[in-house]
């Protein structure tokens, strides 16, 4: 699946929104990506995961044992790719600010890729691999349906992302002028 492909389903639902936006990270943006939006149609978020499913196939060697989500942006991505791959779909959430892997009881070498909706900084998956690895889990690789920061995220296993788009993102104190005129709106998940 192409860049366009992968915008056109994200445009058909009304997901790329334009205005002054915080987003889950912290950074400022004049573009902000709406997927649930995208995530309210089954059918579309079926053809991103399994063209994401496909990917992860192509670029992960040997078997996958589980599918892993943060939730709660990774929790629908992570639940159908992992329907294409074949393997069971688990997640992670957060405890005290911190994720656990709560629910689940998952075997030491356990081979694992995390899946996550859109990557800005890697934050959730770096914190999901950190997790994951504690419990000497291997984490051979994450996917995300869009990477914002087009290749620059380190997310600290290799990155498999669906559709690289690269869209500004500022520190609040680089916010430019023009920005700055527009009330900032902040629609993520996560508390700063």
């Amino acid at each position: 699946m192409t860049l366009d492909e992968v915008l056109s389903i994200f445009r058909e639902s009304g997901a790329i929104l334009e205005g002054h936006f915080v987003l889950t990270s912290g950074l400022h943006s004049p573009i902000f990506l709406q997927k649930a939006r995208v995530f309210m149609h089954a059918g579309r978020t079926e053809r991103l995961c399994q063209a994401l499913a496909h990917r992860v196939r192509e670029e992960v060697d040997g078997r996958i044992d589980y599918v892993v989500g943060p939730a709660i942006g990774g929790l629908i991505p992570a639940y159908e790719t992992s329907r294409h791959l074949g393997v069971p779909a688990i997640w992670v959430e957060r405890e005290s600010g911190v994720f656990r892997l709560r629910r689940f009881d998952v075997e030491k070498g356990a081979r694992v890729v995390v899946i996550e909706d859109i990557v800005t900084t890697g934050l959730s998956i770096r914190e999901t691999v950190q997790c994951l690895r504690k419990l000497a889990i291997n984490v051979v690789a994450a996917g995300c349906i869009i990477d914002r920061s087009a290749g620059k995220a380190d997310v600290g296993v290799p990155l498999i992302a669906l559709a690289e788009y690269e869209v500004p993102a500022y520190p609040p104190d680089l916010i430019p002028p023009e920005l700055a005129k527009i009330p900032a709106v902040k629609p993520g998940s996560r508390t700063i």
